[in-house]
């Protein structure tokens, strides 16, 4: 699982915020993923996303605009196709 955060250069803390809650969730569900940030109007723009932060799960937009809490992002990640087998297999 790949996971995403975008955010503008002059965002200030709200991107590390996000980053923080993103690690924390994932640190609750005992799950594994790449966690990028990127501080890039560019990278923003070729997601078609044009607010700050956004979360991106997969190359899917999931949040945008603001940051999420860290039960959010866990019902985010827990309703991932590749989640949801792995559980039912176990």
């Amino acid at each position: 699982m790949r996971i995403d955060i975008l955010c503008k250069p002059e965002s200030g803390p709200r991107g590390e915020r996000t980053l923080d809650n993103v690690r924390e969730a994932l640190t609750q569900l005992d799950m594994v993923a790449e966690v990028h940030l990127f501080k890039d109007r560019r990278k923003m723009i070729d997601s078609r996303v044009y607010v700050s932060p956004a979360v991106l799960i997969d190359d899917h937009v999931r949040v945008a605009g603001r940051v999420p809490e860290v039960h959010e992002i866990k019902s985010l990640l827990v309703e991932r196709p590749r989640y949801t087998k792995r559980v039912n297999v176990a």
